[in-house]
């Protein structure tokens, strides 16, 4: 029980359908199972009900709120429901991002709607939902800030709109910690590397005209520790020690998980 006693918002707490388990539903799982009682937010309400209907079959506590997180207003209703609910939010976690299915490409082609719309979901959503939840955390005197950024922004990732934001990402989280250290507030990213993840494979599916079994081939066999591709619970056990008391003194942090891909040299 990590978590006890905690209450941990997760924005991007649904996900998008496919033969697996996404970051943000397998970090809310995982953090219910710890104790937490979780405030699952996702644009699509369906999807953070799932969840939730999940994390309450296995006897956790759990709630589920729509926003779309471009929309200040929504996010900032979404987050006082939270509040209003249960008086206090200890963790945010950051979980929304995309790439290809933003229309995201290399920059010899990206459109400025296509640059806008990706950065405006990975990046700018994220800061205005830090926005609204840093004054409850300085009441607090307390509280600890998760955000999921990407592998993208230490290697040569083609695709230059989330490569550009998940690197916003991480200048966003040391912002966060060096400015927030005195009032109790820690904030961590992470950077996942290749992730057998719904949006990350069907996305490809949908964009490339490959097969899932193509995709997820490629992509394991760049991955050094096992040619495996990491799963969402890689994830959300690295934002459970993030999140949790046992990290109080590890702040501004970003940590790859990534099977090793960030200590390859010359894409051996």
């Amino acid at each position: 029980m990590r978590l006890e006693n905690k209450v941990a918002v997760i924005v991007g707490a649904g996900q998008t359908p496919g033969a697996t388990i996404g970051n943000g539903r397998a970090t809310a799982l995982l953090f219910a199972r710890e104790g937490a009682k979780v405030w699952a937010i996702d644009r699509d309400l369906a999807s953070a009900e799932d969840t939730v209907a999940m994390i309450g079959k296995e006897g956790g506590t759990a709630a589920a709120a729509a926003a779309d997180i471009t929309d200040e207003a929504a996010i900032k209703k979404a987050l006082d429901g939270c509040v209003a609910k249960w008086g206090r939010i200890d963790i945010l976690h950051n979980n929304v991002g995309l790439s290809l299915a933003g229309g995201d490409t290399v920059m010899e082609e990206i459109t400025p709607e296509a640059f806008d719309r990706v950065t405006q979901i990975n990046l700018r959503g994220m800061v205005i939902t830090c926005k609204h939840v840093l004054p409850v955390m300085k009441r607090q005197k307390s509280g600890s800030i998760v955000s999921i950024s990407s592998l993208a922004v230490l290697e040569s990732y083609p695709y230059v709109a989330y490569k550009t934001s998940k690197a916003g990402v991480v200048a966003m989280t040391e912002q966060i910690a060096y400015m927030h250290a005195a009032d109790g507030i820690r904030a961590n990213v992470i950077l996942p590397g290749l992730m057998n993840t719904p949006m990350a494979v069907e996305a490809r599916v949908a964009a490339l005209g490959k097969t899932r079994e193509q995709i997820i081939a490629e992509r394991d066999a760049k991955v050094p520790l096992g040619r495996r591709m990491g799963t969402g619970w890689d994830v959300a056990y690295a934002a459970l020690f993030l999140a949790s008391d046992e990290a109080r003194f590890i702040t501004g942090v970003s940590l790859p998980v990534d099977g090793g891909s960030h200590v390859r040299v010359g894409g051996v």
